[in-house]
Formats: C-alpha cells, structure tokens, sequence
C-alpha cells in the first residue's frame, strides 16, 4: 500500500522564521505571518523571502489554501474553495519557483479588496511545497514524504476590529503543567491576541510572573488564554492553589484590569 506523510508547519502564532525539514526538503520563510489592512477598492501587495537551506537546488510549488483553527491550536488547510472565502482576491506571483542550494528568493503576492467589501477580516495562507515528493525509510517500506510551509495572512478590511471579552477562570493543564487559564470571546469582526503584565502569588506566599499565551482569537470564537508562570530563575515553577493573579492585559488599543483568584 502506498503511504504518504504530509509534514505541516502551521505559522499560526510564530514570532520567529518558519521552516519545516523533510528528506530533501528543507524550506524556510520569513516572516511566517502577516496581519496588514486592507481597503475596499485598493490593492495591498506583500513579500516574503523563501530560502532553501540545502545545498542543492529545490523547485516548490506556491499556491493559496484557506485554514482553520482547532481547539487545540492545531491547523487545517483546505485546497478547495470554502465558502466566504477571500481567495478570489488574491494574486500570487508564479505558482513553481526553483531557488539555488543555500539561496533565497523574494516572492510577492498582492490583495485586491473589492470596492464593495464589508467591513471584517481576510483569511488565507500562501502555501509553500516540495515540487516532488521525497522517499524516506518507515519500518521498512519506502514512505513518500511531501513538506509544507502555510505562511498565515490576516487582512483586516475598513474598521474591523476584535472585541475580546473574558468568561472566567480556569486550571488548565498545558505541557503537564497545571497553570491558571482565562476563557476569551471574541465578540467582534477581526481576530485579536491577549498581551499584557501580570503579577501574582500562589498559596505558599510565592511570588510570580505570568504571560498570556498570544494564540490568536478569531471573530465569534472562545479560545483559552493560558497564563504561562515564571519567578526569573525557574520558567517551569509547580503552582501550589488557589492563585491569585492581577494586572493589565491588552489587545490593541484596549487594557482590562485582571484581578481573579484561580482554585
């Protein structure tokens, strides 16, 4: 039986360059996301670099696919058309490229937002992959292996904006951790991520940091915020609840004061 495996790197939440290695693919992108704004009637245009880390050269096919977001993070792009997508708008500038071992080439693509358009968020990915799959050795049987690459792009059109609202505490348990979570909804028209400074102590009188987890918030979604703990010395601490955690979080122009005991 013929077996493939499709190596995915979703750039969803990436702050650094995106890559993703397969036997004979070895693909990177930078930046790995982009959130630009967009107006009806115009048309915004875009770049990023592709470099290819191996010595040889390597041909990559280049086409749009739109995505979802899971639960849990994960991502699913989608080839066929879903329905509201903003594809149509996109133009892409060639759908095969070949870059030279240890080169990079500049690949631009431009959005056309229609004269027409409402007010809310584009949502594509630009799709990066091996022209030609790889074989790579699985208990014993030859496994074609095909990389993927989706550089993830947020348009936001005329005043879309995200309205993020908190419905209350959790204890969630991330990486085997048991940390202290905020369930987030997004009640507006664009996506939105969590930021912010916050403090606290858990029942032993221990002192803490806390970071909100920046994975994105879509339009009508609730999504978990995880409030990652840190002392300066020790980045993975054991809590001991109840928690109490304040401070300010933010989502652009916008602060709410967090003061919650978490138990």
């Amino acid at each position: 039986m013929r077996r493939s495996v499709l190596l995915i790197f979703a750039l969803i939440g990436a702050t650094l360059a995106g890559s993703a290695y397969a036997e004979g693919f070895a693909a990177m992108v930078s930046p790995p996301r982009f959130e630009l704004v967009g107006k009806p009637g115009k048309t915004l245009r875009g770049v990023f670099e592709l470099s290819n880390r191996s010595t040889a050269p390597a041909k990559y096919r280049i086409h749009t696919a739109d995505w979802t977001l899971a639960p849990d993070f994960t991502v699913t792009f989608e080839d066929a058309l879903q329905p509201g997508s903003c594809r149509p708008w996109v133009a892409i500038e060639r759908p095969e490229v070949v870059v030279p071992g240890a080169g990079t080439l500049r690949y631009r693509f431009e959005v056309t937002v229609p004269a027409d358009a409402a007010a809310g968020e584009c949502r594509f990915a630009v799709m990066v992959e091996g022209a030609e799959p790889s074989i790579a050795r699985s208990k014993g049987l030859d496994v074609p292996v095909t990389g993927r690459i989706g550089v993830i792009m947020y348009i936001t059109i005329g005043d879309a904006a995200p309205v993020l609202e908190l419905f209350g505490p959790k204890i969630a348990t991330l990486n085997g951790q048991r940390i202290p979570t905020l369930r987030i909804h997004n009640a507006g028209n664009a996506h939105g991520r969590m930021s912010g400074f916050l403090t606290g102590t858990d029942a032993k009188g221990v002192a803490y940091d806390f970071t909100p987890s920046d994975f994105p918030v879509l339009p009508a979604e609730e999504r978990e915020v995880f409030l990652t703990p840190s002392t300066g010395t020790d980045d993975h601490p054991t809590l001991a609840f109840p928690v109490r955690v304040k401070g300010t979080l933010e989502w652009g122009e916008h602060k709410t004061e967090l003061d919650q005991l978490f138990e």
